[in-house]
């Protein structure tokens, strides 16, 4: 008999350009992992993936998280990406 665990979820951490420290708080987004796991049961991956706004990438990941202060810049392609992940469902 053998286990395998099953995640349902990801969240992938956004990274942006402009100066803003989108890696600051390195703990923070694990910590949220590890306590919905435990204490509302839900299946989410604590492999956190990074993600850049303009990647096509970007797609696979229902959940994106942002992080950091200062300045966030997106270029025009990345604004046109992000729009439409959210506009499709994507959540930030």
């Amino acid at each position: 008999m053998f286990s395998q665990s099953v995640f349902s979820q990801e969240i992938a951490l956004l990274k942006y350009n402009g100066g803003g420290d989108w890696y600051a708080n390195p703990t923070a987004l694990p910590n949220l992992v590890n306590f919905c796991n435990a204490n509302i049961k839900t299946k989410i991956s604590n492999k956190i993936p990074t993600v850049q706004v303009g990647s096509s990438s970007l797609f696979d990941y229902p959940f994106v998280h942002m992080t950091g202060h200062g300045n966030v810049e997106f270029n025009e392609a990345e604004t046109i990406n992000l729009r439409k992940y959210l506009t499709n469902g994507g959540f930030l």
